[in-house]
């Protein structure tokens, strides 16, 4: 009797330690918080400004700034309430609608629920944003405001809910720990949708489109390497060895990544680019990203490698052979890295292989049998996002023209959407 009363007290107290406050994790997801947005603003933002023509720099710039306010807003209205409230398969509830029932007393495990919110209001913003990059240059910008909240909505909510939000594939039991599939695959493929519907900039394939600023290219570059640390470390969601490794890996991943590419077009074209580099290092972040809280140093370098090989040369096959205009790359980036890193830590987590760090959530059936489970995970989230982007591109075209003329696509679309230059002469 004694002994079952003390085993009581002990379920008790590990409960109530549970649902208390931790100032350290607090601190760290709070720092998070700010570093991921700092990717989205300004990090992408002079990133993909950079690599356009200088006549619609400001327009991506807009389009970036635009999104933060738009998605921020939706995220409070519904979309935290859909993505992490309920118990639904494929989509939350409304019960949380303009976070009801969120006060300064409520927690999220050990961190505010102010925080968690706010940190996962991020990933939400920079999803969308990243999608920016494949219509740059031809979007109207109120098309894009209009479609960037639907594809939010109809996209993002039911693969966040799905993975991160008790979802579907969460109880299949489906590993992604800082969003390969929840923001790189659906980004990416929502990108490749978007460039195949508007189709090819004019002059595509047939005149040079270089990046105005490769200066703003490198500064956004590596402000999105430093937020990183925060997307992937912070998604330990603690301050804690988790999170230590996921920085850890991350930035092995990304040094390996910008080398490998880097070394390939050095090999190719006898020199190397800081356009290069500064893409290869974004491709080994975006494939690393799901595999941060499973794999340690050995498979950060396998994978970081793998990320500079395959995007760099999906890139060419997108572009070259496909003869499709996603205007930065997103696709051949963020999609293969995304989907690639997915598949990878499947087999490079494994803790009682050589590359493995001895991380949980890897199947007990072992590396076939959470390999097929990841499949699973990237078939259902791929087509469901191409499908729905698609529908979304088709809906949005009924209210409004999504491409700008020929004419004002020759103009730019800083003069012909916003009436204001990136550059005063």
């Amino acid at each position: 009797m004694f002994k079952s009363i003390m085993i009581l007290c002990g379920l008790m107290a590990t409960s109530v330690q549970a649902d208390e406050l931790n100032s350290g994790d607090t601190a760290w997801i709070l720092t998070a918080t700010a570093l991921v947005l700092f990717m989205t603003l300004p990090g992408l933002a002079l990133f993909y400004g950079g690599l356009v023509r200088s006549k619609n720099v400001l327009s991506v710039l807009m389009q970036c700034f635009a999104i933060a306010c738009l998605i921020s807003v939706c995220w409070v209205v519904y979309g935290y309430s859909l993505a992490f409230k309920g118990d639904g398969l494929f989509i939350g509830d409304l019960s949380a609608m303009f976070l009801n029932g969120v006060g300064r007393d409520s927690l999220s495990g050990t961190l505010p629920e102010t925080v968690f919110i706010t940190f996962q209001m991020t990933f939400a913003i920079i999803t969308p944003a990243l999608v920016v990059g494949a219509f740059a240059e031809r979007m109207k910008f109120g098309a894009m405001c209009a479609f960037s909240v639907a594809w939010f909505t109809f996209v993002y909510l039911p693969a966040c809910h799905m993975v991160w939000g008790g979802g579907y594939l969460g109880s299949l039991g489906v590993i992604d720990f800082a969003g390969g599939l929840v923001v790189h695959a659906t980004c990416g493929v929502g990108a490749l949708v978007a460039a195949v519907y508007l189709g090819q900039r004019n002059g595509f394939m047939k005149s040079p489109m270089p990046p105005h600023n490769r200066t703003m290219v490198m500064i956004g570059a590596s402000m999105l390497w430093v937020g990183w640390f925060g997307f992937n470390a912070g998604s330990a969601v603690a301050a804690d060895g988790s999170a230590g490794m996921a920085m850890l890996v991350t930035h092995i991943s990304a040094s390996v990544g910008a080398l490998t590419w880097m070394a390939i077009e050095w090999i190719k074209s006898g020199k190397a680019t800081m356009i290069g580099i500064a893409t290869g290092m974004v491709a080994g972040l975006a494939t690393i990203t799901p595999a941060s809280g499973t794999v340690g140093p050995a498979g950060a370098l396998l994978i970081g490698l793998m990320a500079g090989i395959i995007c760099f040369y999906a890139t060419q096959a997108v572009k070259s052979y496909f003869k499709i205009d996603d205007s930065l790359d997103v696709f051949p980036v963020h999609g293969v890295g995304g989907i690639l890193g997915i598949i990878m830590l499947a087999i490079v987590g494994n803790p009682e292989g050589f590359l493995g760090s001895g991380a949980s959530g890897i199947s007990e059936d072992g590396v076939i049998a959470q390999l097929l489970i990841q499949l699973q995970g990237v078939f259902i989230i791929c087509a469901y996002t191409a499908v729905v982007t698609y529908v979304i591109l088709k809906v949005v075209n009924v209210f409004t023209e999504i491409r700008v003329t020929g004419e004002q696509e020759d103009i730019g679309l800083d003069m012909s959407e916003h009436n204001e230059q990136g550059y005063s002469l």
